[in-house]
């Protein structure tokens, strides 16, 4: 059976921790900045972990 690629939008959009979450960055961060309020920007900062159904498809995508 050939060798299954994974898929290269998910590649740059999930790493896999150390204790093998999937951790990902929030969205709303690339411009239009202004707009939106202080607080909203600090929180969007951190990022997020997968979790559920989520997780299982990213993997999926990503071969891990």
């Amino acid at each position: 059976m050939p060798k299954l690629k994974s898929h290269s939008g998910a590649k740059k959009r999930f790493k896999v921790t150390k204790s093998g979450n999937l951790k990902f960055a929030r969205a709303n961060r690339g411009h239009f900045l202004a707009k939106k309020a202080q607080a909203r920007k600090r929180k969007l900062r951190k990022g997020g972990y997968l979790s559920g159904k989520q997780e299982k498809n990213a993997r999926k995508m990503i071969n891990a």
